[in-house]
């Protein structure tokens, strides 16, 4: 059995900084296809035929009955994937006699916060997240259970690298990007008289990415190469559910940032963190990925998509 200090440092440091945000990007789109699946489960109090009209355009009706079915042809398969992974894990995680507290979700989510590349993520929602990180971590102990490693390898590789579980505070931030000051002094007003600050960004911020969003860019925080400077010290020192001032950016534009919410910069013990230390280095020793869907089988999982 290798020990931890027999791997490439390099390799496995990138590796598990870097994870949390893969995993992330992988939520953002199941969080937007969970949306979704709402309104592919039929309401058992309609009638079977409702023909319920969500839409027309020039006197031709689109039912609500047609809606649902092109949206099931479009992401239902990844709807229910995720469900039925979701399942499969939790069916392993009784099997296996496997357990997942919140503190090790809470641990996984301060580590995808303070990733520098978080801030370029945008909207999502954490409770799905939370879903998500508790079906993979499942999966990844179920992995890990029979591989061995030694606790002094475990220490020795968080001695080297405890600026990974220093999270810095981090606040979930939304902006409008304006291209002059006076319009961006406007949008401030018009906040001031109780405009909404997720309809001013969708109409009137420049960056349509978050705009879309309704402005929403994400987590911010020190460190975060990717957002200008400018903006991070304006958003540290604005209340949460409050907006900034204008704030004048590095690439002569201009920004007001609303602060949805704060997380607190933590500082993680070798007692933290030990275990999910010791089960990143046991999953680098399998010679391949493997995926909740080589677990379909031993708990009989099948699914309408079944070839």
């Amino acid at each position: 059995m290798k020990s931890t200090r027999e791997y490439d440092n390099g390799q496995t440091k990138k590796r598990l900084k870097t994870k949390p945000v893969l995993i992330i990007m992988s939520i953002l789109l199941v969080g937007n296809l969970l949306w979704f699946m709402a309104w592919l489960i039929p309401n058992n109090t309609s009638k079977v035929n409702d023909a319920e009209k969500v839409a027309s355009i020039a006197g031709k009706i689109i039912s609500k009955e047609q809606w649902m079915a092109s949206m099931e042809s479009i992401y239902g398969k990844e709807v229910l994937l995720d469900m039925v992974n979701a399942e499969v894990m939790e069916a392993a995680a009784k099997e296996y006699k496997i357990k997942v507290t919140d503190a090790e979700v809470d641990l996984e989510l301060a580590l995808i916060r303070s990733t520098q590349e978080s801030a370029s993520l945008q909207s999502y929602d954490e409770e799905v997240m939370r879903k998500e990180i508790r079906s993979r971590l499942i999966l990844e102990k179920v992995l890990a259970k029979d591989i061995v490693i030694e606790d002094e390898a475990i220490k020795s590789f968080y001695d080297d690298n405890k600026n990974l579980y220093n999270t810095a505070t981090s606040y979930r931030t939304s902006v409008i990007f304006i291209s002059t000051e006076a319009e961006a002094n406007e949008v401030v007003k018009e906040l001031e008289n109780g405009s909404s600050f997720e309809g001013l960004a969708r109409e009137r911020s420049a960056d349509a990415s978050s705009a879309s969003l309704g402005g929403d860019i994400g987590y911010v925080s020190d460190g975060n190469d990717s957002v200008d400077a400018a903006l991070v010290s304006a958003v540290q020192s604005t209340d949460t559910g409050k907006w900034s001032k204008t704030i004048a950016l590095g690439d002569g534009r201009f920004a007001v940032a609303m602060v949805k919410s704060i997380f607190e910069g933590q500082s993680f013990s070798y007692e933290d963190v030990k275990d999910h230390i010791r089960r990143e280095l046991a999953l680098d020793q399998l010679p391949q990925s493997v995926t909740q869907e080589a677990f379909w089988k031993e708990f009989d999982a099948d699914w309408v998509y079944s070839e």
